[in-house]
């Protein structure tokens, strides 16, 4: 390792041998060192790779090659499809259209204005965004009245439904770039007379456009692939790819169709990927030219109307919040608590195999396994790509990384039905079968919150070590593990959360005597009677108190700066 002093590069302590003892030695005890990380660093890629070889690039090629292999030309020359690839689009433009204007002020808020319990405010707004997507269905569910979908209300509940679950993906992404503009180019501006709006239309969002392009990227990605929100709220009317996929390999078994569909969504994830991963590296750029601005003000004069602004979307997240509770303590006869009693049982007609709080049980042991395994393999996946020294493969690993996080849930369980079978023994059955898929989905989130503390710690720490005569090992548990702990203790409560409510790929794969809290909600609405709905609603309110819960408790932990881009 070499240290750069007054402009030059001269070996360090660690580089140089310790008073009589053999160059030579030393040498070779160098290599040793870099063979030791070389290996160390193969075997890492070699467990994380092959993981997401057999759980993720295996199932989706074989979903290509099925769909490729026949009733892809019938499908795609259906009417149908187009229609469904018609309003898969277009309910996702709204949303996202919805979600942009919801959330610029949050964004100007979090990133200018000093307000009093900010941080309570961040957890406020990050909850909608690891909120179920069934929850959130069921939520608008009871604030629109749309019990059988088919109506205008239901259309409407939907857009609003997805834009509610991404404002929140606006509002951290464009937040953390605005708070790093400088404010000086904008006090430029205005003592040359331009008013305020004029410095937001010709300063400010030209400067905000790659990280706008990025959020608008992935929340349109996010909204096409929906699959809680359209299913509980389109009924049998409104249906999207996602759910479209769903249906007809559930009750269909028309695989070769669903197969087909599952092209025409994949395609249009890999180009919402490419789009957001070109506006990623342009806000990247855009960062290295201008200074952080750290500084937050009290709002004066225009910035009332906006921080009010962001007080009204704040009470609009909060309503559907508030309604779902209120709808889980309410029945025909008046205030009840009959729903979370129920939850001991199996619901009317014996709905489910096991009682509400066994699904209960099932969703936290699974989401626990998922997040001990996305823990091991994204903490593996970080030392591989803090190891690899060519910048070009350290971009093509951490895209291979980040694919199963847009390729949909719901093609990834699909697959599965289709390729483990041929696995020996019968996996299909194995109880680690959905943490595995969860693992697939949560193991991206643990590195995009890890990856960036790890590369800001200070190298000469680690020579510091080093020079003290501490082994790679030894440096790594004694200076990486102390600074980057916190971030890993955020990223575990982050990703059990967002395990704790998968729905897509688990609908596929839950066994029938081992169902997650998602899924029997699912398999209550789909059952009549009163007992059921409010066993459902009661359920509900459940898996949102914890979430919300958990993330009060990820808050509290994440790094006390802000970073962009951190979904």
């Amino acid at each position: 390792m070499r240290m750069a002093i007054f402009g030059r590069a001269v070996p360090s302590s660690a580089d140089t041998p310790r008073p009589g003892e053999p160059r030579n030695r030393w040498a070779g005890k160098r290599r040793t060192a870099r063979w030791g990380r070389s290996a160390a660093t193969v075997a890492a890629a070699t467990i994380v790779l092959g993981f997401l070889g057999l759980f993720f690039a295996w199932p989706v090629a074989a979903i290509i090659g099925l769909g490729l292999g026949g009733g892809v030309s019938e499908t795609l020359t259906n009417v149908r499809t187009w229609d469904l690839v018609a309003f898969t689009l277009g309910q996702a433009a709204a949303s996202t259209a919805l979600a942009l204007v919801a959330g610029m002020p949050l964004a100007y808020v979090l990133a200018r204005v000093a307000v009093p319990g900010k941080a309570l405010l961040r957890a406020v707004i990050t909850v909608p965004f690891v909120l179920p997507t069934l929850v959130v269905g069921m939520a608008f569910r009871t604030l629109l009245g749309t019990g059988d979908g088919g109506s205008t209300s239901a259309l409407f509940g939907i857009v609003l439904a997805n834009a509610f679950f991404n404002v929140s993906v606006v509002a951290r992404t464009v937040g953390g770039l605005w708070t790093h503009l400088d404010r000086r180019t904008e006090d430029a501006a205005r003592s040359l007379g331009a008013c305020g709006l004029r410095v937001f239309t010709a300063v400010t969002l030209p400067a905000l456009r790659p990280a706008l392009g990025s959020a608008v990227a992935v929340v349109f990605l996010f909204c096409s692939t929906s699959f809680g929100v359209v299913l509980v709220l389109g009924g049998g009317t409104y249906r999207t790819l996602e759910t479209e996929i769903y249906l007809r390999t559930v009750r269909l078994l028309d695989l070769s169709g669903a197969a087909a569909l599952s092209l025409l969504q994949l395609a249009a994830v890999v180009a919402a990927l490419v789009i957001a991963a070109v506006a990623r590296r342009r806000r990247e750029t855009a960062l290295q030219l201008r200074s952080a601005d750290d500084t937050a003000r009290r709002p004066r004069g225009a910035e009332w109307f906006v921080v009010s602004a962001a007080g009204m979307v704040v009470l609009g997240l909060l309503v559907p919040i508030a309604g779902l509770l209120i709808r889980s303590v309410s029945t025909r006869d008046g205030w009840s608590l009959a729903g979370y009693r129920a939850l001991s049982g199996t619901g009317s007609g014996a709905v489910l195999e096991v009682s509400g709080w066994e699904a209960a049980w099932n969703s936290l042991r699974t989401a626990a396994d998922a997040t001990w395994m996305s823990l091991l393999l994204g903490l593996l996946a970080i030392a591989v790509l803090v190891g690899i020294r060519r910048r070009a493969a350290a971009e093509v690993v951490d895209a291979a990384l980040m694919l199963p996080l847009g390729v949909s849930a719901v093609t990834v369980g699909f697959g599965y039905l289709v390729t483990l079978q041929f696995l020996p023994g019968d996996v299909r059955t194995s109880p680690l079968l959905v943490p595995f898929a969860q693992a697939l989905v949560v193991t991206p989130l643990v590195v995009r919150m890890v990856l960036p503390v790890v590369r800001a710690i200070d190298d000469r720490l680690r020579q510091a070590a080093a020079t003290l005569g501490a082994s790679p090992w030894r440096v790594r548990w004694e200076i990486d593990v102390p600074l980057a702990a916190r971030s890993v203790l955020a990223a575990a409560g982050f990703g059990f959360v967002v395990a704790l409510g998968e729905f897509g790929a688990t609908s596929f794969l839950a066994r029938p005597e081992a169902p997650t809290l998602p899924v029997a909600i699912a398999r209550l609405l789909a059952r009549p009677g009163e007992l059921n709905l409010q066993m459902a609603y009661a359920a509900c309110a459940l898996l949102m108190l914890v979430t919300a819960l958990a993330v009060l408790a990820v808050e509290r932990l994440r790094v006390r700066t802000e970073t962009v881009g951190e979904f």
